[in-house]
C-alpha cells in the first residue's frame, strides 16, 4: 500500500494532540482529525499531574502550559451564611533536581490543547476540524480509512483518541467493561459570576441535587462549575451563591463511568486516552492517564515505521492496560469515598513499568529498570531532561555503570552490556 500518511490519528483532544506532536518530532508523516467544528472551549480536564508536566517539558511546551496555569485554591464549603476555609486538592511542596514539577497544576483543558496545537503547527502539521471518521477497512499492510464527505486516506496505522463515545473503538468491535460509578447525571460548565470571591474554590455541600462548586480558572474571569444537572445552572448558582451569574459560556453533562476496554490494539489500529478508558472525576486521573497512553505509543510506532520490531507494538497495551486499570480503581476509590486524598497518590510519578518485557537489570541505588528516569543534573554538569529531550534512546555511562533509558524517559536496562537492548533505535551515548 502507498501510505498518504503514515499514522491518521482520530480526535484532537489532549490526548490526540499529544501523540501528533511526539509523532512530528520524530519524523514521522501525521495526520489529525476532529468531528468538531471548531477547537473545545470547555475547561474540562483542568488538572495537569507532575508526571504530565514532565513530559510537557520533555515535548518543550511546559513553560506555555505554566503561564496558561496555576496552583488549585483551597477550598471554601458554604453553608448558610457560614463559610469556613478547608485545605487544596493539590500541593505546595518546593521543586526538587529530581522532581522539578511537584504540585498538581490547574490550567483550563482548551488552553492545554491550544498550546499543543501551537507547538503541532511549528511542526508543520494542522488540525482538521469537521472531519468525521466513519469506518475503516485493515490490509496486511495498512488500514484504509474513510472519512466525512467521500474523503480516504491510506495509513500505516490509525490510532482513536476520540473520547469516551469512539467511533474508532465502535468500528473495531471492543465493549467497554466496567460499571456506572453513580447514578447521577452531573453537569461541568464555564460561567461568569459577578461579586465571588476568586481566591478560593467555593463549594456548597448541600445545594439542590446535591453539590455545587465553583472553581476560578487562573488567568480568567470565569469560574468552573460543577453540579447535578440542572435546566437553569445559572438560576441555581444565583440562588445558593447570591452573586449575579453574567454569562454561562459552556455546559455539557456526563454520568461517572469506571469503564476501559481489554484490548487497546486491533491489528494496526490502537486507542488511547478515554477511547480506552473511562474515568470518574475524582483525582484528575482521565486527561493524565491519556496522555501517557500518547506518551508510551508514539516512540513505538514511530520505531516500528522505521524497521522496528512488530512486537514493540504489542508492548503498548503490555504495559498501558495493567496502568490504566490500576488508575481507573484508584479514580472508582477516592470518587466513592469522597476522599480528597491526592499529592502521592495521584501524582503519577511512582507508576512504571518493571514487569515489562522491556526493562531488565538489576537496580542500582534508587534508579530501578522500568522506572522513570527522575530529572537532575549528571555529574557533567548537564540537566537529565534536556539530555533526554531528543527522539531516540540515550545510554548514560560512567566507569562500568550504563544505564539505557528509553525514548520515552523510562529506564530500559542497566547493566554493562546494553546498546543493542532496543537494536535499530538511534541512541544518543552520553558520557558522564
Amino acid at each position: 500500500m502507498v501510505y498518504e500518511q503514515e499514522v491518521l490519528i482520530v480526535g484532537a483532544g489532549p490526548t490526540g494532540l499529544t501523540l501528533a506532536v511526539d509523532l512530528a518530532r520524530r519524523g514521522v508523516r501525521v495526520r489529525i482529525v476532529d468531528a468538531a467544528v471548531e477547537p473545545s472551549r470547555g475547561s474540562r480536564g483542568k488538572g495537569i499531574q507532575p508526571r504530565t508536566q514532565e513530559i510537557f517539558d520533555l515535548l518543550g511546551v511546559m513553560p506555555e502550559i505554566a503561564k496558561a496555569g496555576g496552583l488549585y485554591q483551597r477550598l471554601r464549603f458554604h453553608f448558610g451564611p457560614f463559610s469556613f476555609r478547608g485545605g487544596s486538592l493539590g500541593t505546595r511542596h518546593a521543586p526538587t533536581a529530581a522532581t522539578p514539577y511537584p504540585n498538581l497544576l490547574q490550567v483550563p483543558q482548551f488552553k492545554t490543547e491550544g498550546v499543543l496545537r501551537a507547538r503541532l503547527a511549528e511542526l508543520g502539521v494542522s488540525v482538521e476540524y469537521g472531519r468525521r471518521f466513519e469506518s475503516f477497512v485493515q490490509r496486511d499492510d495498512g488500514v484504509e480509512v474513510a472519512l466525512s464527505e467521500g474523503v480516504l486516506v491510506r495509513c500505516a496505522y490509525l490510532v482513536g483518541c476520540d473520547g469516551g463515545r469512539s467511533a474508532v473503538r465502535k468500528a473495531l468491535g471492543f465493549g467497554l467493561v466496567g460499571s456506572t460509578v453513580e447514578d447521577k447525571t452531573l453537569l461541568v460548565g464555564d460561567v461568569k459570576v459577578e461579586g465571588l470571591s476568586r481566591e478560593d474554590w467555593h463549594v456548597w455541600p448541600w445545594a439542590r441535587g446535591g453539590m455545587l462548586g465553583l472553581c476560578p480558572m487562573p488567568h480568567s474571569d470565569f469560574f468552573q462549575v460543577t453540579c447535578a444537572k440542572v435546566e437553569d445552572v445559572a438560576g441555581l448558582i444565583e440562588s445558593v451563591s447570591k452573586c449575579r451569574v453574567t454569562e454561562v459560556l459552556t455546559s455539557s453533562s456526563y454520568t461517572p463511568q469506571a469503564r476501559m476496554v481489554q484490548r487497546y490494539r486491533g491489528g494496526r489500529v490502537f486507542l488511547a486516552g478515554d477511547a480506552a478508558h473511562l474515568h470518574p472525576p475524582t483525582g484528575g486521573q482521565g486527561l493524565n492517564t491519556g496522555v501517557q497512553d500518547a506518551w508510551n505509543l508514539g516512540w513505538k510506532l514511530a520505531w516500528a515505521l522505521r524497521g522496528g520490531p512488530d512486537s514493540i507494538l504489542d508492548s503498548y497495551q503490555a504495559e498501558r492496560l495493567p496502568v490504566a486499570a490500576a488508575v481507573l480503581n484508584l479514580s472508582r476509590t477516592l470518587y466513592v469515598n469522597r476522599s480528597l486524598k491526592r499529592g502521592a497518590l495521584t501524582n503519577q510519578l511512582g507508576l512504571h513499568y518493571r514487569e515489562s518485557a522491556l526493562s531488565s537489570g538489576a537496580p542500582v541505588g534508587e534508579l530501578h529498570p522500568g522506572d522513570r528516569m527522575p530529572d537532575g543534573r549528571l555529574p557533567n554538569g548537564q540537566r537529565v531532561f534536556d539530555v533526554l529531550r531528543h527522539p531516540g534512546a540515550t545510554l548514560l555511562s560512567r566507569g562500568d555503570s550504563k544505564v539505557l533509558v528509553r525514548p520515552d524517559g523510562y529506564i530500559a536496562r542497566i547493566g554493562r552490556d546494553v546498546v543493542d537492548h532496543y537494536a535499530g533505535l538511534p541512541v544518543l551515548r552520553i558520557s558522564t
